[in-house]
């Protein structure tokens, strides 16, 4: 398969936005052609041969500019190769066991075929913005919980199907 991979992302911190640029640097150290996104940023995805789609959770939800890229590009993602992340666990438990998408990504993998969807741990760091963020800063739940050397063999593993194809 020829290799240009967009990596789009929702955020609201910037969390899964590092997540995601991660992923599209893995994929070029593998010599495909990946390049990290906002979501919103994207009018159309027929320039690329495979999609990776992250979401930051919130409130067991997929960030909004997620849910809507995969909305709006629904039948152009359906034609190609796609994957799914989500961030979000402030806890280790994501790098302890593996999380099942939350019902909405789910249903949205099952319609388009998705190959797999992986849930990384995620960032609250001091500065974020939103209420229920800083509410959970100051009840001391924030800190940093992604996983790099995970995040990096699961972008190589998408690396090796893609050049494999």
């Amino acid at each position: 398969m020829a290799g240009k991979v967009l990596v789009v992302y929702g955020t609201t911190n910037g969390s899964t936005a590092r997540i995601a640029e991660a992923v599209a640097g893995v994929l070029c150290k593998e010599g495909l052609a990946a390049e990290a996104r906002p979501a919103q940023s994207v009018a159309s995805v027929d320039a690329y041969d495979a999609v990776v789609v992250g979401g930051a959770l919130y409130a067991g939800r997929w960030h909004r500019h997620a849910r809507r890229f995969v909305r709006r590009h629904r039948r152009a993602l359906a034609e190609r190769p796609v994957w799914f992340f989500s961030s979000g666990p402030l806890d280790a438990s994501a790098s302890e066991r593996d999380i099942p998408p939350v019902p909405g990504v789910r249903r949205a993998a099952d319609r388009l075929d998705v190959r797999e969807h992986t849930t990384f741990g995620g960032c609250l760091e001091e500065g974020a913005k939103g209420r229920l963020a800083r509410m959970i800063l100051r009840n001391g739940k924030g800190g940093d919980f992604r996983d790099f050397p995970a995040i990096e063999a699961w972008a190589a593993r998408i690396a090796g199907e893609l050049t494999a194809a």
